[in-house]
């Protein structure tokens, strides 16, 4: 798939200086400040030069008052991209909104689970639903992904509440399938269970996969819009990944029964005042999904270049890797065991001698790995694998 000349993702922009946490905040996670970051999962390019406009012209109006999401340009522009992405028609009347996913995932959890109850992940696991399930004080239970058998004996127990299912998968990139996506909800109404279904890194499936919202199978030949017999179940998500405006912050969800969406309005509004969303947020998602496909496509396009490349280079120098792609995402995870390196080693080599900061995959409750974010213009992305390249083989000796 080519890239569209229009849009130029090779021009290096300096983010140093604009409060930025990947690059102005790398020392607090490294301890060190000036590090070349691959770190946190948001891009380096600029967002689509159609969302740029929608918020230049919202801006110009000069007044930024409050504001509200109910209303039919949020909305439809959300049944638009679920259409005409995905295929898959939604009710509006579905839809909530919250100030990131994380929140929205805390709100969820706190509405359908109590202290000390069961939330079942995928492992690896994001560390942002490790922070929340263990901050709330619920107990987190891991599965490997794709290990069908040991999810069903955790979802069994009968104080497991709630399954946290990210699709695509951070930090894998394993895109689940239909008839995976369909186990596992007829799994979670079997034993009772809710799902929150996170679905922000959904727009950037590389070809060859296809993403399945839950939407679309959380209420499985029931037809009854989210009663009983479906369970409870919620998708969380947010243009701000795939199109880079997470500083605006802003998210929604599609939450299945009735009641439990106005009790989760009633959280936002009242517990935690949150009744007004950022009107940039909004501004910014609505012309994403009305008119920013194309770049959606480019940027993929330019991204999948990046992983062939890393790919390429990995492989030549260790072909015992034979790493692949994920199948969504701008995260590389790369499996280093069959190289015996000790991660600890290889990150003093790669802070102290290559000065770069790239995520261990401890952060996800996996040694062993690393996850190197290559959301930047090529020429960032090749000096990472160099470095990379170069502090695996300090290591092996």
């Amino acid at each position: 798939m080519g890239t569209p000349t229009r849009y130029d993702f090779d021009t290096v922009i300096d983010r140093r200086g604009t409060w930025c946490v990947q690059w102005d905040g790398v020392a607090d996670r490294f301890g060190v400040d000036g590090l070349l970051p691959f770190t946190i999962s948001d891009m380096d390019f600029e967002t689509a030069p159609e969302v740029l406009s929608a918020l230049r012209a919202r801006l110009d109006h000069g007044v930024l008052g409050y504001t509200t999401w109910q209303q039919d340009d949020f909305l439809s522009a959300v049944a638009h991209w679920y259409e005409t992405r995905y295929g898959t028609g939604i009710d509006t009347g579905r839809l909530v909104y919250g100030p990131s996913v994380l929140s929205q995932l805390s709100q969820l959890l706190q509405m359908w689970t109590a202290e000390g109850e069961g939330v079942v992940v995928h492992t690896p696991t994001y560390d942002g639903f490790r922070k929340a399930i263990l901050g709330l004080g619920r107990d987190l239970r891991g599965v490997p992904v794709g290990d069908a058998g040991a999810l069903e004996r955790e979802l069994a127990r009968a104080d497991a509440k709630v399954l946290v299912l990210c699709s695509p998968h951070n930090p894998t990139g394993r895109v689940w399938t239909e008839a995976e996506l369909r186990e596992m909800a007829a799994l979670a109404r079997r034993y009772g269970v809710a799902v929150i279904s996170d679905e922000i890194h959904a727009d950037f499936v590389h070809d060859g996969y296809v993403h399945v919202p839950y939407a679309r199978v959380a209420d499985d030949g029931n037809g009854d819009g989210g009663g009983a017999r479906d369970g409870r179940w919620a998708v969380i998500t947010s243009a701000s990944k795939s199109f880079n405006f997470p500083a605006l912050t802003g998210s929604y969800g599609i939450v299945g029964h009735p009641a439990d969406r106005v009790e989760y309005l009633r959280r936002m509004e009242t517990a935690e005042g949150l009744a007004s969303p950022a009107v940039l947020s909004l501004t910014a998602h609505i012309a994403a999904y009305r008119e920013g496909a194309g770049w959606l496509d480019a940027v993929r396009a330019y991204v999948t270049g990046n992983l062939a490349m890393v790919g390429e280079r990995l492989n030549a120098a260790f072909p015992e890797l034979a790493w692949e792609p994920p199948q969504a995402g701008y995260l590389a995870w790369i499996d280093l065991r069959p190289l015996g390196v000790d991660d600890e080693a290889l990150q003093r080599v790669l802070i102290e001698r290559e000065k770069v900061a790239i995520m261990p995959g401890s952060v996800y409750g996996a040694p062993g790995f690393l996850r190197l974010n290559v959301g930047c213009a090529r020429s960032k992305a090749e000096a990472g694998v160099s470095a990379l390249v170069r502090g695996l083989a300090a290591v092996r000796g």
